[in-house]
């Protein structure tokens, strides 16, 4: 569809039942799968692994045993054609369908596709009764663009499948084919396989999700209609056709109608909800929501989507109440795989928002697993609310206990330090910080970014210039330090030409920031560009009226003569931020009183 919506597909729906995975190789240390596998003693007696698969009666001798370990121990060393190949000699010689499954796990570790499909081939021929090698050999085939073998067995096993479990069979083959890259060979098979069982409905929603693909939609929702009308109470059929219908619009009536008839059709309904969300259409959103928590009131997903679509309609009551009672269902359910970070998050910024700091500290205690994605976010936040309590000591000890073993996060951890230190007015201690802080991790644009303007203020412009310059190496795309050092250089009036080089680069990449529109009203100003620099500055402006923005435009305005217009925004600029470094030196400057 043209704007992606939450409708369940049938490859989601399935998705637990997929049939083809990908092997991974042993972590190291770890006995592999076909050492495990391998012969335990000499005369074995055949039979069956735990896979299902019959086993031959082997005879481990020495000499077969010396072999697969030197395989084993040649492959951990990042070898992979040697061990691969005594695999696939061993599996031919003893049959045994293991040996033959480890050299696929080896052609795959080492990304070697048809060698890997030559293993995989071996593995089903030793074991034809092993459905995951069937698994194995269908998926990989229809990777590795040779579909056409996957036909004859798809059609096998959809004949041998009872009759209460070949819907599932058919999506697994529709889910499987999907990933080829020849969707039209694809659907084709598929029309051709799904031709005896075309009284079922499942038979019907293949056909259709196999149309869409190659983009005949007329022919995906003549099948899905087809579906539906075999099974008129199928929620799947209905969400197959909202999906296949191409627009929000149209999806939206399909949904709307199954529900006149069905009313309680959960994932309908749900589906149903998001789509208007997603056509901003809040309130009708939240009437779904709400008859779908009515019929499920310990739904954590509607309890979720209830909670986000109040803030959006800026009923932060609701919203609270529905992310605490979200908290609470979801805190009465352990096996239930969801994070409560968001809600936790969400429920701090309300009470901040508030003014309740203590409140928002409160919810950001709660996420206090290390192991949680968002754990570091959560303490960051916390510093920092303590910190903007005045309480300093507090929030660099607090910094202190973050516990994470992530690179990424010790630096940003760093970089929040030297900021509290920075606004605290310590600038030469927020130096010191970031300076340690890079003998660490000298290749952070963070830090360095940072540090560059901290050196800056200490009036180190060398070392701020290489620390930019760095950062542009590093990361070719952050406009941000173009553009520092382009207004570094403006604001000093050197080198301006390169000056407007370097902003001109931050405003290619970021053309509507109005901090580098900024930068290049006032490298334009420096220039003696007068009405360029009005341009820019105004265009900043209307998108960000920041004080320090006004500071600029004002002087720009002063100098062309208009200088009640260039009053006007530094008394503007006073009102929002009457302690503005910017705006104090420039009426000094200019010896200007408001």
């Amino acid at each position: 569809m043209k704007n992606a919506f939450a409708i369940v597909t049938l490859s989601a729906l399935m998705a637990t039942h997929a049939m083809a995975q990908t092997p991974v190789a042993p972590a190291d240390g770890a006995a592999s799968p076909a050492a495990a596998a391998a012969p335990q003693a000499a005369g074995t007696e055949s039979g069956d692994d735990a896979k299902g698969e019959k086993l031959p009666k082997v005879e481990l001798s020495s000499d077969l045993l010396y072999k697969l370990t030197k395989a084993e121990m040649e492959f951990k060393s990042g070898q992979w054609q040697g061990p691969y190949v005594t695999m696939m000699v061993a599996a031919q010689q003893t049959r045994d369908p293991r040996l033959a499954r480890r050299a696929s796990e080896m052609a795959l570790a080492a990304k070697q596709g048809g060698e890997a499909l030559a293993a995989i081939r071996l593995w089903r021929e030793l074991a034809p009764e092993s459905d995951e090698a069937t698994q194995f050999f269908l998926g990989f085939v229809v990777l590795t663009d040779k579909i056409e073998e996957a036909e004859p067995i798809f059609a096998e096993r959809l004949a041998n499948a009872p009759p209460d479990a070949r819907g599932v069979a058919l999506f697994q083959m529709q889910q499987i084919l999907s990933r080829s890259n020849d969707k039209l060979y694809a659907y084709s098979m598929v029309t051709r396989l799904v031709q005896p069982y075309l009284d079922m409905f499942e038979a019907h929603l293949v056909l259709a999700q196999g149309a869409l693909s190659i983009g005949e939609r007329e022919r995906a929702i003549g099948e899905a209609n087809k579906a539906l009308a075999i099974k008129p109470n199928s929620e799947l059929a209905a969400l197959t056709l909202a999906q296949v219908t191409g627009e929000p619009e149209a999806a939206g009536k399909v949904l709307a109608a199954f529900l006149q008839k069905n009313p309680d059709a959960v994932e309908v309904r749900g589906a149903y909800a998001r789509l208007l969300v997603e056509q901003k259409q809040l309130e009708p959103a939240r009437d779904q929501f709400l008859l779908l928590l009515k019929s499920q009131p310990d739904n954590l997903g509607g309890l979720y989507a209830l909670g986000i679509v109040a803030l959006q309609l800026e009923d932060t009551k609701g919203a609270e109440q529905y992310f605490k009672r979200f908290l609470a269902v979801l805190d009465k359910s352990p096996g239930d795989a969801r994070d409560p970070f968001k809600a936790l998050m969400i429920l701090s910024q309300i009470a901040e928002t508030r003014g309740d700091t203590a409140g928002a500290i409160a919810w950001l205690d709660k996420i206090d697993n290390s192991a949680s994605a968002g754990y570091v976010e959560a303490r960051l936040r916390r510093a920092q609310l303590i910190a903007r309590g005045g309480n300093l000591d507090a929030a660099r000890k607090a910094l202190t206990e973050i516990e994470t073993d992530d690179p990424a996060s010790q630096a940003q951890v760093l970089l929040v330090d030297a900021q509290f230190l920075r606004d605290a007015g310590y600038v030469q201690s927020a130096y010191t910080v970031l300076e340690n802080a890079l003998l660490r991790f000298p290749d952070n644009p963070e830090l360095l970014y940072d540090y560059a303007l901290l050196a800056e203020r200490l009036d180190k412009l060398e070392l701020m210039e290489a620390s930019l310059r760095r950062v542009m190496a590093l990361a070719p795309d952050n406009q941000h330090a173009y553009n520092a050092l382009g207004y570094s250089l403006a604001e000093r009036g050197i080198r301006l030409p390169e000056a407007h080089a370097l902003i001109e680069k931050a405003l290619q990449m970021a053309p509507g920031d109005p901090f580098i529109m900024d930068s290049m009203g006032w490298v334009q100003f420096r220039m003696g560009n007068l009405a360029a620099a009005e341009n820019a500055l105004r265009r900043a402006y209307a998108v960000r009226s920041d004080p320090e923005i006004a500071v600029h435009l004002g002087e720009v305005l002063w100098q062309k003569g208009d200088k009640a217009e260039a009053q006007k925004l530094w008394r503007e600029a006073q009102g929002k931020d009457p302690k503005n470094d910017a705006l104090k030196s420039t009426l000094a400057r200019l010896n200007v009183s408001l």
